[in-house]
């Protein structure tokens, strides 16, 4: 069977989406471009998000104390002798909010990331409120020439929660920047928290209809993990029964029950996430890779013979 993004898989997969945009599997480089966040820096406040400890998330090869064209290379290596296949590739502006700069700055890193002869666009990793029409209208130019995609961390679409955990931005923010992005021509990306402190399983599915209402490329949804050093852990060393934390079967369930509710084109990219074991602060799923996950998400999804977008399809069909 040939599901709506045109190959057999149960969901829309990001690898996909990839060899049919490319024609060939590209490979993400992560770089740290020196950035800071305005929710650390005094521009918003100067305690970051509550959850965040952003060296947790970091690749090895990243460094700000190394040009980008340094760590490019760095990254290459380190890629090619993991994947064999890895070719070409985007260039990942990850650590921290990667349009928090004046515009020349951003125009200059950006194009020294562009100027490599491997790589084939730009992943920019930010926040909803560190964008604005000037900083839109480069990349959308950059975007004539290659692929650009701007990923933006929105964790929620409850304002109770984005405010608890200290976002500096409502959900509407969010929503009024997506737009911007995707008038512009732009692929744009969304982060998720799954399992922030208050909200219900219930509270996660109703969420994925205004999720839907977004004009989303890809979308990564990622397992809360509560970090050593950050204000969470001590939150949860105060309040442990506010977290909610799944064993790794009922995770796979809540995520398939998620899929079926998300609009079919929403190219997945993730839905779990890896830390290395010095950065936990409470309980984690041991050693269990990204792969592993995936193959029981999908062999979940065959043994109940559903697919990303089954109750959105049925839903629309219905309404007509």
């Amino acid at each position: 069977m040939s599901y709506p993004w045109g190959d057999e898989r149960r969901y829309n997969s990001y690898s996909g989406y990839f060899r049919r945009l490319f024609g060939r599997r590209m490979q993400k480089l992560s770089v740290d471009a020196g950035f800071s966040c305005p929710n650390r820096d005094g521009t918003l406040t100067t305690g970051g998000c509550t959850f965040c400890n952003n060296a947790a998330f970091t690749p090895s090869y990243c460094s700000a104390e190394q040009s980008i064209a340094r760590q490019i290379e760095e990254g290459i290596a380190f890629h090619q002798w993991r994947y064999r296949e890895a070719k070409r590739y985007l260039v990942y502006f990850q650590s921290f909010s990667n349009t928090h700069a004046p515009l020349e700055v951003l125009r200059q890193r950006y194009l020294e990331a562009l100027s490599h002869p491997e790589v084939e666009g730009l992943v920019i990793g930010t926040r909803p409120d560190c964008v604005d029409e000037e900083k839109l209208d480069l990349l959308a130019e950059l975007a004539r020439e290659k692929y650009i995609s701007v990923e933006y961390g929105i964790e929620s679409v409850y304002d109770r929660t984005l405010q608890a955990v200290n976002r500096g931005h409502d959900f509407a923010t969010a929503e009024r920047v997506v737009r911007m992005t995707a008038e512009r021509g732009l692929h744009v990306g969304a982060h998720f928290i799954l399992g922030l402190p208050g909200e219900t399983e219930e509270m996660l599915l109703e969420g994925v209809a205004k999720i839907n209402r977004l004009p989303l490329t890809t979308i990564k949804f990622h397992q809360l993990q509560v970090m050593r050093s950050t204000p969470m852990a001590e939150e949860y060393d105060r309040h442990p029964e506010r977290f909610r934390f799944w064993t790794v079967e009922e995770y796979i369930e809540l995520v398939v029950e998620i899929l079926r509710r998300l609009r079919p084109d929403i190219v997945v990219e993730r839905f779990a996430s890896e830390a290395p074991p010095r950065f936990h602060h409470g309980p984690t799923w041991g050693l269990i890779r990204n792969e592993q996950l995936w193959g029981m998400l999908e062999k979940r999804l065959v043994e109940k013979d559903t697919y990303q977008g089954e109750f959105f399809i049925h839903l629309s069909q219905e309404t007509r």
